[in-house]
């Protein structure tokens, strides 16, 4: 960025008042749907509101999901390829009534389909600014739900409808990049935080730890997240039953969470792994900081907002080694594995077993380095950009 961009854009943001900002978000995935960018949006709502602005969310509608003033609902239908994402597809009409009648400041898009699609034409039309996120590796989940035929194309859509954007707000670094590699422009850094009240090594529970068959000299390697192909999990499990055999009666595994790879998981996983299911709350924050190790097999994506709950949890981290999380092992907060490759999944685990002084200075650093990711950090930086949007301050990427 420029000196002359990034002095007009903190003159902007002086001169702005958050409480004038008018946020209209339009999701595809919001609560009451459990996943990490419905989560992330949730925290976007309550941050932007404690500031002083004011938010109406526009999303599909869910059966348990109610429509209130600030959360509007459209019907919707399950993506069949991906049947825990719904889409829907607002008429163009009703779009720019809503906006006109709600006047939004900003219009942020947090879904490239259906609900984000209809978002772009109104506000384009309207003249308001419009700014999108990236979350999902769209071209990269493509392979993993029966629409590899489309990847080649995933690119030149993804880029126009991001491109029509004043900002695309990326989680990492190494997004960001490879973005801008392929033609993305005006991007900015959305990174995120996490709750250390929430997870803490302090929930450490020992009667957890005896429930899940685990001994003082026994390392509990965990899994926390959704069950699904793209996930890697495979990769993970197939490791792990060569782990168990390199080092038997060393090694637990757990996992937590549900989806569409459940029962494939439960067929590769080696004998003794102990499927939690989903997890919230006190249960969550235990079954974290119980464990010895975080497994992290995912190459798709983009953000491993799990990668952080677990660090602040005091766990090292043993991740595929692609851009986003490398980037957030930088500082010896974990290794990494060659993505596919559950042989070296294993090598680089069955090191952290024998080695208990090496996990134990990567958990120290991984907690040290989440206790630096703070949310109020996160909001403050986002919201100064929403400001500057709404000022007219390019991102100068």
């Amino acid at each position: 960025m420029s000196t002359m961009v990034l002095e007009r854009r903190q003159a902007a943001v002086r001169h702005a008042d958050p409480r004038a900002l008018r946020l209209a978000l339009f999701t595809d995935s919001y609560s009451p749907q459990l996943n990490g960018v419905a989560l992330l949006l949730g925290r976007l709502v309550e941050a932007v509101r404690a500031r002083g602005a004011t938010v109406r969310v526009y999303t599909t509608s869910d059966p348990a999901g109610a429509e209130a003033d600030d959360v509007r609902r459209w019907p919707s239908v399950a993506f069949w390829a991906y049947p825990e994402h719904r889409l829907a597809l607002p008429t163009q009409p009703r779009v720019r009534r809503e906006l006109r009648a709600w006047r939004p400041t900003l219009v942020h898009a947090a879904s490239p389909f259906g609900m984000g699609l209809a978002a772009r034409a109104a506000a384009r039309a309207m003249g308001v600014p419009f700014v999108t996120s990236y979350h999902t590796h769209w071209s990269a989940y493509s392979s993993f739900y029966q629409m590899g035929a489309l990847r080649g194309t995933a690119w030149h859509y993804l880029r126009w409808f991001h491109n029509g954007g004043a900002r695309t707000y990326c989680p990492t670094q190494a997004v960001q990049d490879e973005l801008a590699a392929r033609g993305f422009q005006h991007m900015a850094l959305w990174s995120r935080g996490v709750d250390s009240a929430r997870f803490n090594p302090s929930y450490r529970s020992p009667a957890l730890r005896a429930r899940l068959g685990v001994t003082d000299d026994m390392v509990l390697a965990i899994y926390v997240g959704r069950l699904g192909a793209e996930k890697g999990l495979g990769v993970a499990l197939r490791g792990m039953r060569e782990v168990m055999r390199a080092a038997p009666g060393r090694v637990r595994c757990a996992i937590a969470g549900d989806g569409p790879y459940t029962e494939a998981a439960r067929k590769l996983a080696p004998e003794g792994t102990v499927f939690m299911g989903r997890l919230t709350g006190d249960a969550l924050s235990e079954f974290y900081a119980s464990a010895d190790v975080f497994m992290f097999p995912s190459a798709t994506d983009t953000f491993g907002n799990v990668l952080l709950e677990a660090m602040a949890s005091g766990l090292p981290v043993v991740g595929a080694d692609v851009g986003p999380t490398r980037e957030l092992l930088a500082e010896h907060t974990g290794v990494t594995f060659a993505p596919g490759d559950a042989a070296d999944f294993a090598r680089q685990l069955l090191d952290l077993v024998h080695n208990g002084s090496r996990r134990g200075g990567l958990g120290r650093n991984a907690l040290g380095f989440a206790r630096r990711c703070t949310w109020d950090r996160v909001w403050d930086s986002l919201v100064d950009d929403y400001c500057a949007v709404t000022a007219g301050v390019s991102s100068g990427a």
